[in-house]
C-alpha cells in the first residue's frame, strides 16, 4: 500500500508520519464574428445547458497518458521527478496544501499523487478527502495526478464506485495497494472485497479497461510480510502481468540496494518503469516513527552520523538534503534512473532544494501553452477558450463550469446558453485566499473612511509602494497574484493615475500586433509563434464617470464597451450580445488559428455577480457589519458599475486610456458649468439606444 510517504501493501498508516506509509496584420473580421461552435442543447447534471464544439483546430495541449510520458522520457533521457502528498486534516491544511500545490506547480513535477488515507473518509465530500484533494489538485492546480487507493475493508462495489467518481474528476491514474488495516489488527479479507493490490489491479483492468494507467508499489528490500525477498519479486510480477503499467518503490537509503532491486526485477521478466521513491530524512523523531511504522532496515552508518546531531532539526534537515541528493546522483550515474518520485510529507523546502541541487527545478523554464492556466483534468484536456474575465481567477473558472460535459475547442461560439453554475459559497477551499483575515486588513485597509481611501489601494497594488499603513498590498479580492510583466506595460501607459481617479482596474492587457510567442511578457503557444492582443480594461467606476464615459464612447466606433451595475437592471453595451469578440490570438507553424480569450456578453453578466460579490465577500467581511468601512465597501458595490473596453483597431496601439483622459475632462466640465443634470436618466437614455430588444416584453421592461 502506499499512505502518506512509503510504500506498504499490508498497511495504510495513521496522519503526517503515518502517511509516510504510503509514499511511492489579422483579419479584421476578428473584431465581431469569431466563428461560432454551437452549444449543445442537452442539459447538465444541474439542468442548464452544456456547450459543445465544432472545432477543426487542434488542441494545444493533446491527451497524453501518464505512462506514455514516463516512457517518453525515458526514451529520451530525460530527467524528470513527481510528488506525493497526503490528504490534511483540517479544511485550513487543506487551503494550505492547495497553494503548495501551485507552488510546486512551477517547478514542472511530471505528476503527483494523493495518498488514500482510509481512516478520513478518503472518498468523502470534504476538503479533507482523498478524492477531493486529488481533484483539486487536477482541476484547480493543473498537476498531472494520480491517486492512491486501497481495497482493504472495501467491498468491490464500494470500490468501483471509488473509481467511478475518480473517472468522473477526470483522474486516469491509479496506485494500487492493498492498505492497511487501522492499528495492530491483523489483516482479514472483507467479504464481497479483495485480498491483496493484484486482485484490484484485474478488477480495474475488467471494470475499467485501458482507462487507468495503473501504478503498483515496489520493496526493495522485500515487503516486510513476504517469506522472502525473492516471493516478494514474484508477488511484483504477477501484479504487473495482471496489468500494472509501472511502479514506485518504497523509500531506501544507498543507491546500491535500488539497483540490485532494479536488476533482480529485469531478470524475471518485469519490464515496466521503475521509479525510485524518495524520502529525505527531515527530524529525527521522523525517523524513529519511520522505522516503526515501515519495518525498514536503516543503514547503521546513517544512525551513527546523525546521532549527534538528533537535537538540532536544522541539522537533521540539512543532512537528510545531502544523504538524498547525493543517493539520487548515484542513481542518475548509473544511466538505469531517469526520474524520481519524492515523498514530501507534505513540505517543501527540503524536496525543493534537493531538486534544485539536481537540476530538476525548472520553474525558470516555464512556458504558458495558453494565456491561461490549463487544468489537468482529462475531459478537459482540449479546452482551448476561455471568457478573459477570470483570467485572474481560474480555480473559480473551473468550479463554475464543472458540469459542463464538453468545453470549447478553437472557436467560443454562439452565447445563447452559457450556463455557468452560481457561485455562492466564496469559501470553498479552493477559492479561498491563503491570506488570514489580519493580513488581509493591513492590505486593504484597517479603516477606510471614503471611497478615496479605497482608490489608494487599487494604486498602491499597482505600483508596489507601501499603503498608509506601512504594508505592501500583494493581492486584491480579483487578483492573488503579484503584478505581471504584461501589465507593466499598462502601468507605463497611465493604469495607476486611472486607479487614483476612481476608475478600480480589476484586469486589463495591452495591445500587441505580432510578438514572438516566445516573449517574456505576453508570450504564450508553440515555439516559432506570434501572439495578438486587443486592449482591454475592466474596472469598476462610478455612475458619474459612467454617465460621461457613455458621452464619449460615441466617438469611439472602433471601441466595444459593456457597462453593467451590480444587479443587472443597467445593462449596457454596443456589442451583438450572441458575438463573443476574440481579444488574444496566436499564429503558430502548421496548426489553424488559435484563439484562446475573448469577450463574451452573456458570460461578462455571470462574471459580474461574482466580481461585484467579492466586494463584500472578501473585502467587506474583513470589517463590523455597521463600521463605517463596511458602510463605503457597500456604498462601492451598490452603486459603482462594473465596465470592460475592446480597443479593436489594435494595430494602432492603444486608445483606452485616451478615451478615460477624455471621459474625466468631460465629467469635469459638466461640474463647472453647475447645470443640473440626472446622472441616472443620462444612463438610462443611453441603454435605449444601445439596446436591441429581442420582443415587445423585452422594450416594455426597458421603458418602465
Amino acid at each position: 500500500m502506499q499512505s502518506n510517504g512509503i510504500k506498504n501493501d499490508s498497511k495504510e498508516s495513521n496522519h503526517h508520519l503515518q502517511h509516510v506509509q504510503s509514499c511511492p496584420t489579422m483579419q479584421t473580421h476578428l473584431n465581431h464574428d469569431t466563428e461560432r461552435y454551437r452549444r449543445s442543447s442537452s442539459s447538465s447534471g444541474n439542468g442548464s445547458c452544456t456547450p459543445g464544439s465544432n472545432s477543426r483546430s487542434p488542441s494545444p495541449t493533446p491527451f497524453s497518458p501518464l505512462i506514455d510520458r514516463i516512457n517518453s522520457r525515458i526514451a529520451s533521457q530525460d530527467k524528470w521527478f513527481s510528488l506525493e502528498f497526503f490528504p490534511p486534516r483540517t479544511a485550513a491544511g487543506a487551503v494550505n496544501l492547495l497553494h503548495r500545490f501551485d507552488r510546486m506547480f512551477n517547478g514542472q513535477p511530471l505528476f503527483c499523487d494523493v495518498t488514500w488515507h482510509a481512516a478520513g473518509n478518503p472518498a468523502g465530500d470534504c476538503e479533507t478527502s482523498s478524492i477531493t484533494v486529488a481533484s483539486a489538485a487536477a482541476n484547480y492546480c493543473g498537476l498531472q495526478t494520480m491517486l492512491h487507493m486501497t481495497c482493504v475493508k472495501q467491498t468491490k462495489d464500494q470500490i468501483t464506485v471509488h473509481l467511478n467518481r475518480t473517472k468522473d474528476c477526470g483522474i486516469r491514474n491509479i496506485l494500487a495497494l492493498r492498505g492497511d488495516v487501522p492499528g495492530d489488527i491483523e489483516f482479514e479479507p472483507t467479504p464481497g472485497g479483495f485480498n491483496y493490490a493484484v486482485d484490484l489491479v484485474k478488477h480495474i483492468r475488467e471494470e475499467f479497461g485501458e482507462y487507468f494507467n495503473i501504478c503498483v508499489a515496489g520493496y526493495p528490500m522485500g515487503h516486510p510480510d513476504a517469506g522472502s525477498y525473492e516471493e516478494d519479486l514474484k508477488h511484483l510480477k504477477t501484479k504487473v502481468d495482471a496489468g500494472a503499467d509501472f511502479i514506485i518503490t518504497q523509500l531506501f537509503f544507498d543507491a546500491e540496494t535500488f539497483l540490485k532491486f532494479y536488476d533482480d526485477c529485469r531478470a524475471i521478466g518485469i519490464d515496466v518503469p521503475i521509479i525510485p521513491g524518495v524520502m529525505p530524512i527531515q527530524s529525527y523523531a521522523s525517523l524513529r516513527s519511520l522505522v516503526k511504522l515501515s519495518k525498514l532496515d536503516i543503514p547503521r552508518q546513517i544512525l551513527d552520523e546523525i546521532e549527534p546531531i538528533k537535537d538540532n532539526d536544522v541539522a537533521i534537515r540539512n543532512y537528510g538534503i545531502h544523504q538524498a541528493a547525493t543517493m539520487c546522483k548515484k542513481l542518475f550515474d548509473s544511466g538505469k534512473v531517469h526520474g524520481f518520485h519524492f515523498y514530501t510529507l507534505n513540505r517543501e523546502v527540503a524536496t525543493m532544494e534537493i531538486l534544485k541541487q539536481l537540476g530538476l527545478w525548472k520553474c525558470l523554464d516555464l512556458r504558458k501553452m495558453l494565456p491561461w492556466k490549463s487544468t489537468a483534468n482529462h475531459h478537459r484536456q482540449k479546452e482551448d477558450v476561455r471568457p478573459i474575465f477570470w483570467a485572474s481567477r481560474p480555480k473559480s473558472y473551473v468550479y463554475r463550469t464543472r458540469e459542463w460535459d464538453e468545453f470549447p475547442n478553437g472557436r467560443w461560439g454562439d452565447s445563447s446558453s452559457p450556463a455557468f453554475g452560481e457561485l455562492k459559497d466564496y469559501h470553498l477551499f479552493y477559492l479561498k485566499s491563503k491570506s488570514k483575515s489580519e493580513d488581509l486588513r493591513q492590505m486593504w485597509g484597517e479603516e477606510i473612511t471614503c471611497v478615496e481611501d479605497v482608490y489608494e489601494i487599487f494604486s498602491c497594488y499597482l505600483s508596489g509602494e507601501e499603503n498608509r499603513y506601512g504594508h505592501k498590498i500583494t493581492k486584491l479580492p480579483w487578483n492573488e497574484e503579484e503584478i505581471s510583466l504584461e501589465t507593466q506595460r499598462l502601468i507605463d501607459l497611465g493604469l495607476i493615475d486611472i486607479n487614483k481617479k476612481g476608475m478600480l482596474t480589476i484586469n486589463s492587457q495591452p495591445a500587441v500586433n505580432g510578438e514572438p510567442s516566445s516573449s517574456p511578457s505576453v508570450g504564450w503557444g508553440s515555439p516559432n509563434g506570434y501572439v495578438y492582443q486587443k486592449a482591454y480594461l475592466e474596472f469598476f467606476t462610478s455612475r458619474e464617470n459612467v454617465a460621461a464615459l457613455l458621452e464619449v464612447l460615441t466617438d469611439y466606433p472602433l471601441v466595444t464597451y459593456h457597462v453593467v451595475n451590480h444587479n443587472g437592471r443597467e445593462d449596457i453595451t454596443n456589442a451583438d450580445r450572441l458575438k463573443p469578440i476574440a481579444v488574444t490570438w496566436g499564429v503558430f507553424p502548421g496548426v489553424e488559428i488559435l484563439q484562446p480569450t475573448v469577450v463574451d456578453p452573456e458570460s461578462f453578466m455571470y462574471w459580474k455577480d461574482e466580481a461585484f460579490g467579492l466586494w463584500l465577500e472578501q473585502w467587506g467581511r474583513l470589517y463590523p457589519e455597521q463600521s463605517p468601512s463596511r458602510q463605503v465597501i457597500n456604498h462601492i458595490h451598490d452603486t459603482f458599475y462594473l465596465v470592460n473596453l475592446v480597443d479593436n483597431d489594435y494595430p494602432k496601439g492603444n486608445i483606452l486610456f485616451e478615451i478615460l483622459d477624455k471621459m474625466q475632462r468631460r465629467r469635469e466640465e459638466k461640474r463647472a458649468t453647475e447645470m443640473p443634470h440626472n446622472v441616472d436618466e443620462e444612463i438610462s437614455a443611453k441603454k435605449l439606444k444601445v439596446s436591441n430588444p429581442k420582443d415587445e416584453q423585452d422594450m416594455a421592461w426597458q421603458l418602465q
